[in-house]
């Protein structure tokens, strides 16, 4: 039996050694929407998810929120941007996650 390994695109930014995505990834993501139908699919799913997780977030902790938390490819590149030296070890979502509930003043009870 022979080993299977998934075909990485030619110039992908990679994931986390931990397996998340990256900073490095969301950059890409952002910086090639514009131009390619493909990425800014992508872009819009995984900012789609960033918005469930900030929800899910929401209801678990019962925070409150001063307005409706938000999310846009501006919104995200202004979260990321203060990332550590290392864009490909530094998980993207988590910083932006917390980015969009600072925006929409959300606190916890």
């Amino acid at each position: 039996m022979t080993a299977v390994s998934a075909a990485v695109p030619a110039g992908a930014a990679p994931s986390t050694s931990q397996g998340l995505v990256s900073v490095a990834q969301v950059v890409q993501m952002l910086d090639e929407a514009p131009a390619d139908r493909t990425a800014q699919q992508v872009l819009t799913a995984y900012l789609a998810g960033v918005g469930e997780a900030a929800g899910a977030v929401l209801h678990r902790s019962g925070a409150s929120c001063k307005a409706a938390p938000s999310l846009s490819g501006a919104d995200a590149r202004h979260a990321i941007g203060a990332a550590s030296s290392d864009p490909a070890e530094t998980p993207a979502t988590p910083l932006i996650v917390r980015d969009m509930l600072d925006r929409a003043g959300c606190r916890a009870r």
